[in-house]
């Protein structure tokens, strides 16, 4: 072994890092990855490490420039594996699913490849690729194990994903997921109701159910109201302070899911219903079996059941065929809608996708201009919408890590029941991520709140004994602590982050 090798080793094991592109479902499934490679005797390298034993890339296949980008970073992985004998690079996730002749071709160095539905072989993988001295890829055309028996190493401990469905059963034609995920497998309710109960046994305070079309669950087990029924047993979950999903479907948003979410407490009110366009040709040319009607009739229902409910949406700009009036219809419903928060996108063709071979194609200057007026328009709205908050008093879990300025400016930074990003004031007293404050707002910006007053009380919370036993159990090593399945964590909690993904 080199010196440059027995740098990054930890007490002579072998390091990994995983680097994760795309959805919340590859976020989680990072997770996944990360649990796989500690349970099979690796350790995360240190922060800061010029590098890693084995490089994993967790790959997604949306966006046009997805593999150009990737082909990008294993470029610069190359001279440093020439020069550090033993190192691995893995390439999984829904472009290696896609791409699987391709990968090893364009970039002969890789190790390991695999797909959505085997992500439990990688350690396997790596070491048969390690003892033939050859590339393996292997890539399952069905789901091998639902990911939720595999281990995890779950990046918080106070908030955590917890996966109810995988796959899609939608076909809109922007979209590839549903052919690299497969169709819809939905996971048991009591399966996934042990899961929450043990993360809430070990300290978690919030979760997150995730899907491709999370509101969905059911059509697999033959029970269209059953995600409302397992949003109302979350409601019986002691402990369990906050629920959220992402992301549903409107077609799938039926009254019985609006009733749970307004009658559950732990429910939040916060919502992400993907828009795509307003305009019904578009949505027609979209496959998307709804219209702009049905749309604004679930708002306005929402906000009739849950009138605080923060709303938030993703939003496809110069789709094939997409007119001027049709852009217009996109930002009618954006006007009527008041979405707290927009995520938009500007159309790229996805390999493999029927929308790449239409007719009609836009050209960049005209999505661009389209683009830049309705992000224009959807900036006033944010603003006017959070100025509402200005003077309320509002609950905030504490959150790590999502405020870059809060060393400098003194403050700390949680999220409401509604998922609004606040910063405030950091108290005399200790707090710590997981803990919940009481704040009232004082001011208002597009994209965060500032809560600038004393804060009003501070509750220590179980969330918060579980981050500070893991924060102080990894002082004390050089890696992060091995957390099998189901343990506590998750990513922090975060708005609603579009999936790109087309599924929703």
């Amino acid at each position: 072994m080199s010196s440059i090798d027995r740098s990054q080793s930890v007490g002579g094991t072998r390091t990994y890092e995983v680097r994760t592109y795309g959805c919340q479902m590859n976020v989680h499934d990072s997770e996944r990855l990360s649990g796989l490679l500690e349970d099979a005797g690796y350790v995360r390298a240190p922060e800061g490490a010029d590098g890693a034993d084995v490089v994993v890339f967790n790959t997604c296949a949306v966006r046009e420039n997805a593999d150009n980008k990737l082909y990008g970073n294993l470029g610069h992985l190359a001279p440093k594996k020439a020069s550090r004998p033993g190192m691995q690079i893995a390439v999984g996730g829904c472009l290696a699913q896609k791409d699987r002749d391709t990968i090893v071709k364009r970039a002969p160095w890789v190790d390991v490849v695999f797909g959505t539905h085997n992500i439990g072989k990688l350690p396997v993988l790596l070491e048969r690729a390690r003892v033939q001295e050859e590339a393996q890829v292997e890539i399952a055309e069905s789901l091998e194990a639902f990911p939720s028996t595999l281990p995890t190493r779950r990046e918080s401990a106070y908030a955590a994903w917890v996966s109810i469905s995988v796959g899609c059963n939608n076909t809109c034609t922007f979209c590839i997921v549903p052919a690299l995920r497969g169709k819809e497998k939905d996971r048991r309710p009591g399966d996934i109701l042990a899961e929450i109960e043990a993360l809430v046994a070990e300290g978690v305070s919030e979760i997150t159910l995730l899907g491709q079309n999370v509101n969905a669950y059911g059509s697999d087990i033959g029970d269209r109201e059953a995600f409302s029924k397992l949003l109302r047993a979350c409601g019986k979950i002691d402990g369990l302070e906050r629920v959220r999903f992402t992301s549903p479907h409107p077609r799938d948003f039926t009254d019985d899911v609006i009733a749970a979410m307004a009658e559950t407490p732990n429910v939040m009110p916060q919502l992400h219903m993907p828009l795509q366009s307003g305009s019904d040709p578009v949505l027609k040319a979209m496959r998307r079996s709804y219209r702009q009607d049905r749309f604004l009739g679930i708002i306005e229902k929402v906000r009739a059941a849950i009138p605080h409910a923060a709303i938030s949406t993703d939003i496809i700009v110069g789709f094939p065929g997409e007119t001027e009036e049709d852009f217009e219809q996109t930002l009618h419903v954006v006007r009527e809608a008041r979405f707290a928060q927009a995520f938009t996108f500007q159309y790229s063709k996805r390999p493999g996708t029927p929308a790449a071979e239409m007719d009609g194609q836009i050209p960049k200057k005209v999505v661009q201009e389209r683009y830049e007026r309705l992000v224009a328009l959807q900036e006033e709205i944010s603003w006017e919408e959070n100025k509402k908050q200005v003077g309320r008093t509002l609950e905030l879990m504490v959150a790590e890590g999502e405020g870059r300025k809060d060393d400098t400016t003194h403050r700390l930074s949680g999220r409401a029941p509604d998922s609004r990003l606040v910063h405030f004031t950091k108290p005399d007293q200790e707090v710590r991520p997981g803990d919940v404050v009481t704040v009232e707002i004082t001011y208002a910006a597009p994209h965060h709140l500032l809560a600038e007053g004393p804060v009003l009380d501070v509750r220590r919370t179980r969330a918060g004994d579980a981050w500070e036993k893991r924060n102080a159990a990894e002082k004390t090593k050089p890696v992060g602590v091995m957390l099998g399945l189901p343990k506590i964590g998750a990513p922090e909690p975060l708005q609603p982050v579009a999936s790109g993904c087309g599924c929703d």
